[in-house]
């Protein structure tokens, strides 16, 4: 019964999120949507095995990509579509985007829309929650691109040396926009490097849900019961869409249709579409259409921020 709760809850999360996202390219043709976005589509089971993982007092921090990760944590889905709609009702107030998604009472603490700079944030959080009386933890979530910025290093030395309640996450789909690994890194070695710094850590191949779910449990378990942070896991997945924007991008040539298959086959949401008796499957699947509905019909109702908005939020001298 348990296992089966499970699967429900697990698909219940990736359908809600790859639905969510098949409307945001419907509808981003029309220019309603006021921002880029860059789609999840392919690499939903990464945040979903995260985020089931974990407890809804732990933080979690993310790219520009961050659909996923934003719904799987329990964002609110009426401001996500308001956010992207540019509406005052979004998560941002209408002024970040789909790049910078953001729920406090989530416990999601925002993204960026420039590489790498999240991770020094999670960090400073998890520093100051070593100094406070409670298990909480924090996730910080990068692209394979991260890696290669100097935060990467530092924040990796720092979180070792003081030992912080942290999971480190590279989510790998081996593209930087355009560009393989291979042709920005020599060695193949992501999880070496963190191991130079004196954290564990682990590749989870196949963009495995169940997998992911298991190595961040046992992770988060681990430094709840006090043993010292931080760990690292490089997860391998796959964007089925192109870097920004809706569409596939075959066509550009910097990578090939042949190489996505085995991905798009092992998609997870078909796997535990599998696990879950029809007439369940067909329940959540009712309940996640008409959310989503009305998520967008939230947003299109809502306002436009007001003249006087562009000048909150704001960092001003004196």
């Amino acid at each position: 019964m348990y296992e089966q709760l499970m699967y429900e809850k697990f698909y219940r999360s990736l359908y809600r999120i790859r639905r969510v996202e098949e409307e945001v390219a419907k509808v981003y043709p029309t220019d309603k949507i006021k921002s880029p976005v860059h789609l999840s589509i392919g690499q939903e089971a990464v945040s979903v095995g995260i985020c089931e993982a974990l407890q809804p007092d732990d933080v979690v921090f993310g790219t520009y990509r961050s659909h996923a990760l934003y719904l799987a944590k329990g964002g609110d889905l009426n401001k996500m579509i308001a956010e992207l709609y540019g509406k005052a009702t979004g998560c941002a107030k209408g002024k970040g985007g789909s790049m910078h998604m953001i729920d406090l009472a989530a416990n999601v603490m925002g993204s960026s829309a420039v590489v790498g700079t999240t991770i020094a944030n999670a960090i400073g959080y998890a520093y100051a929650l070593k100094h406070q009386p409670q298990d909480s933890i924090v996730v910080s979530i990068f692209g394979d691109g991260a890696v290669d910025e100097g935060v990467f290093a530092e924040s990796m030395n720092w979180a070792a040396l003081k030992k912080l309640p942290m999971i480190f996450v590279c989510e790998n789909n081996n593209y930087a926009i355009h560009t393989h690994q291979r042709e920005r890194q020599k060695l193949d070695n992501i999880c070496d490097r963190a191991r130079s710094y004196g954290i564990p850590a682990e590749k989870i191949e196949d963009n495995d849900t169940l997998t992911i779910y298991e190595k961040i449990g046992a992770a988060a378990k681990a430094l709840r019961n006090g043993e010292p942070g931080p760990f690292f896991f490089e997860c391998m997945t796959y964007r089925w869409k192109e870097h920004v924007g809706p569409n596939e991008d075959y066509h550009l040539g910097y990578r090939t249709q042949e190489e996505a298959e085995p991905w798009i086959k092992n998609d997870q949401l078909k796997r535990l579409a599998e696990q879950v008796e029809s007439e369940e499957r067909q329940k959540i699947e009712d309940e996640v259409e008409a959310e989503i509905k009305a998520a967008f019909e939230f947003a299109e109702a809502s306002p436009f921020p007001k003249y006087p908005e562009l000048f909150t939020d704001v960092f001003k001298e004196g």
